[in-house]
């Protein structure tokens, strides 16, 4: 099975590169950290602009998708950049609701596809809770086969990572849609997650590891680079490794996603289908959540891997909060265990 990306794909991830790296990243994730959404809001309507939140949403929604493939090239350069927001969240949200099809789906996937709508949410068995809702527009929660619309964003929890708060969604609110499709909707939302949180813990591991080559090249020591080391050169090597073995996890699970897309019956459908058998509402094959599961723990761990090396490397300049790389190395751990820990991703491994 080939796992290259395509011509197309490739110079997708290209354009996002070039569009973040124009966008002062840290600037804008020092403004989120400090209550300013405005930059980030900013930045979210021009990664619309090219496409990044359409890739989960069906073209009978105004979207592009489901696109998984797409979506993890651009959730890697969007981790890359430590993009602030709920990213993975709101891309679930996206296959949450066109699962759930109705009123809902056609009141709020528009707006996500445009980024006219940024979304947080909580699943049942991920933790209670949303990331960033204090931004979003709104906050969907699923209980059972009940899919609810939070009143608010609640109250903010202590988080390792200032620029991805956690709130715990203000309880109640109006019902938006139920039944046996918000069940099979929750789990496909749940592997989305997971999925494009691997994703984002890839790309925070790999630009991790760029930064900290970079530096070792310049920090001197006994008159030499302290990367000339061996024993520097063996962690720098054993963190490569890490990120590149799980490359081909997370491409693969995209595989396993877009192929149950393209099965029939499976994945984007039509807007004119009943509530409750939206578009995406099919269940998912076993094998696709474990691929999932792979993916986020071996991504997972390469993220914090890198993480712990670029301290280790960095000396005493990593913990200072005036280094950029400071943000990437408070959010490496927290992406770690998001939407699947490492001992639970392991568990839906072996249970296939």
């Amino acid at each position: 099975m080939p796992f290259l990306l395509t011509d197309e794909q490739r110079q997708f991830g290209q354009s996002l590169d070039a569009l973040l790296r124009a966008a002062d990243t840290p600037a804008v994730l020092r403004a989120w950290a400090a209550g300013d959404h405005g930059p980030g809001r900013a930045l979210w309507g021009r990664l619309a602009d090219a496409g990044v939140f359409a890739l989960a949403v069906p073209e009978a929604y105004g979207g592009v998708g489901p696109l998984p493939v797409e979506a993890a090239v651009a959730c890697v350069e969007l981790g890359r950049h430590a993009v602030p927001g709920p990213v993975a969240e709101t891309l679930a949200a996206g296959v949450l609701l066109a699962g759930a099809g109705g009123p809902v789906a056609e009141e709020w996937l528009p707006g996500i596809a445009s980024g006219a709508a940024m979304v947080s949410l909580t699943l049942e068995g991920y933790g209670p809770y949303a990331p960033d809702a204090d931004a979003a527009d709104a906050v969907f929660t699923v209980t059972g086969d009940g899919l609810r619309l939070a009143p608010g964003p609640g109250e903010p929890s202590a988080s390792a990572d200032p620029a991805r708060r956690l709130f715990r969604p203000e309880p109640g609110g109006a019902p938006v849609a139920k039944g046996p499709a918000i069940r099979a909707a929750a789990r496909a939302a749940g592997d989305t997650a997971a999925f494009a949180t691997a994703a984002l813990a890839l790309g925070c591991g790999e630009e991790l590891l760029r930064a900290t080559v970079a530096y070792v090249k310049q920090r001197t020591q006994f008159g030499v680079p302290v990367g000339s080391f061996q024993a520097v050169k063996h962690r720098l090597a054993d963190t490569l490794l890490g990120l590149e073995f799980a490359r081909p996890l997370l491409y693969g699970a995209a595989v396993e996603l877009a192929s149950e897309v393209s099965r029939p019956g499976v994945g984007a459908g039509s807007a004119e289908r009943s509530p409750g058998t939206g578009a995406g509402s099919a269940e998912r094959s076993p094998g696709a959540g474990a691929a999932v599961a792979a993916a986020k723990v071996a991504a997972g761990e390469a993220g914090y891997a890198a993480a712990r090396t670029a301290l280790q490397l960095h000396g005493a300049v990593g913990y200072t909060e005036e280094l950029d790389l400071a943000w990437w190395l408070r959010r490496a751990r927290p992406l770690r265990d998001a939407w699947g820990t490492p001992s639970a991703c392991r568990a839906r491994v072996l249970a296939g």
